[in-house]
């Protein structure tokens, strides 16, 4: 079975609405906002293209990526090579600049674990992971934690009134700038 991977930029206290600076968050681009960049902070994210055999993201999200994503050849060169998935019950058809297979249910998100390959990561799509983690089909997540409270915005984890989810801290590192790597198993 594969694993399901949520990796995410994420402050704090949990927010990771519009880190890179997408449109209507009043925090947006917050990644890039008095953080040093440190290459080394970075790395998780190259491994992760390289790892990875599959995209999985939502509506919103593959709206946001379509357009920019295919552009963005150096930097996005593994993701836009790999298989695509959007979960979406409103999405009529792809975007033919970023091609990806539309998939309507959680159900045909566990049948895709099924399936051979390397590990499906998902990025941004913050809803899809909180239905995801709900439903018990996360395996694994990638956190670049900053060093910053942006209090309101689109958090990390569901609200949902469930049982406790137990994780296993299975690597992580600190960098100069304060920004911490961390990556969770769930058990």
């Amino acid at each position: 079975m594969r694993k399901l991977i949520i990796t995410a930029f994420v402050s704090l206290d949990g927010v990771m609405e519009a880190p890179g600076g997408e449109a209507g968050y009043r925090n947006t681009g917050w990644t890039f906002k008095d953080i040093e960049f440190l290459p080394e902070a970075y790395a998780m994210k190259t491994t992760e293209q390289d790892e990875a055999g599959a995209l999985l993201i939502g509506r919103r999200s593959y709206e946001a990526f379509a357009p920019v994503w295919p552009s963005m050849v150096e930097e996005f060169a593994g993701y836009n090579a790999m298989p695509r998935y959007v979960v979406s019950t409103t999405l009529k058809e792809q975007d033919d600049r970023w091609p990806a297979t539309i998939l309507r249910s959680l159900d045909e998100v566990a049948a895709l674990k099924e399936t051979e390959g390397g590990p499906i990561i998902v990025h941004g799509s913050a809803e899809l992971g909180h239905s995801l983690a709900d439903a018990g089909l996360v395996d694994r997540y990638h956190l670049m934690v900053f060093p910053k409270l942006l209090g309101a915005g689109k958090r990390l984890f569901s609200e949902a009134d469930k049982d406790a989810t137990q994780l296993a801290l299975v690597d992580h590192e600190f960098y100069a700038n304060g920004i911490q790597k961390q990556v969770w198993d769930v058990k």
